[in-house]
């Protein structure tokens, strides 16, 4: 607020609402922000630990197919991108942002079959977060980098007292790089693009990794009771989390966003015991907590890179 408004409102000349009026409005903003964000995550990671309920009967290839591709039919249906067709100067970059987003889901699946879910999140939150690492320049920006190198070594199986499938690591890592792609892939397209981004895709993805499925599960995949549950984790996992952190995005600065987003690992733990009853030793625990803190302080006391012209352009 200008300092010039409260003697105007003083004088009668405009009407503003009481200081303190502003300020509950602008708490109950920030507030509804924060609670979306937190239920963003929630909604996304039991969708995630529901849908390992379904590995049994299609696999974690199966599941991988059913989430994305219904998850790229509801985007397709709202958002309707056709109506804005895409230039062929940003095709090639939102193809390459659509097969990162697919790889990166097919990948922590397989994850999570092998791993615990917090597991296999906190090593694949390691790739965006890496992206974010690499403009460290001062002290206390390397001190978030060696708690995320920190927590991701309590985390590897090096340990004689864990016991971590290799290959569950291996996807979760591979994820962690798509995600760190999908990453550089979505600033490209997000501003020439927009929001239809994301649904054109989701079904670049779903073009990708559907012949996977099919060829893992075959005609189980239509199965009527797997369509359905198939479609309640592609709702919990893409479309609802999807609206959710829409609606805080422009309630809440990009630092307090990425701070809430990076308890992702820790929020995914907790839906792996509620849901799967997976329980973690407690050193697990403090490797999750250090990428969690490496996340949070990166997302707070990082700068970010200056922008491009062509970036001032596209806001």
């Amino acid at each position: 607020m200008g300092r010039g408004r409260p003697d105007l409102h003083r004088e009668g000349r405009y009407k503003f609402p009481p200081m303190s009026a502003l300020s509950t409005s602008h708490r109950q903003n920030a507030a509804f922000g924060a609670g979306a964000i937190l239920a963003s995550q929630a909604s996304q990671n039991a969708g995630a630990a529901f849908g390992k309920h379904l590995f049994p009967m299609v696999g974690a290839e199966g599941m991988a197919t059913l989430r994305i591709g219904l998850a790229a039919v509801m985007l397709l249906a709202i958002l309707r991108p056709w109506r804005f067709p895409v230039d062929r100067a940003h095709a090639v970059s939102l193809v390459l942002y659509g097969a990162t987003m697919g790889l990166m889901s097919l990948l922590i699946y397989l994850a999570i079959a092998r791993i615990p879910i917090g597991i296999a999140v906190a090593i694949e939150v390691t790739g965006p977060l890496s992206i974010v690492l690499l403009g460290a320049r001062r002290p206390l920006d390397f001190l978030w980098l060696a708690a995320a190198v920190g927590g991701l070594l309590l985390l590897l199986p090096l340990h004689a007292t864990i016991t971590l499938d290799a290959l569950g690591v291996l996807y979760a890592a591979g994820a962690a790089v798509c995600w760190a792609l999908y990453v550089v892939f979505g600033r490209r397209v997000s501003g020439p693009v927009g929001p239809r981004a994301v649904a054109w895709g989701m079904l670049v993805a779903a073009l990708i990794v559907a012949p996977i499925g099919f060829g893992h599960a075959g005609t189980a995949l239509f199965a009527p009771g797997i369509l359905l549950a198939g479609g309640a984790v592609a709702a919990l996992s893409s479309a609802v989390p999807y609206s959710l952190e829409m609606s805080a995005m422009g309630r809440l600065p990009a630092s307090v966003v990425g701070i809430l987003l990076s308890t992702a690992p820790a929020v995914a733990a907790l839906m792996g015991f509620l849901i799967l009853e997976e329980r973690l030793a407690m050193v697990q625990w403090l490797a999750i907590g250090c990428i969690v803190a490496a996340s949070a302080g990166s997302a707070l006391t990082i700068k970010p890179p200056a922008r491009t012209p062509s970036e001032d352009a596209a806001r």
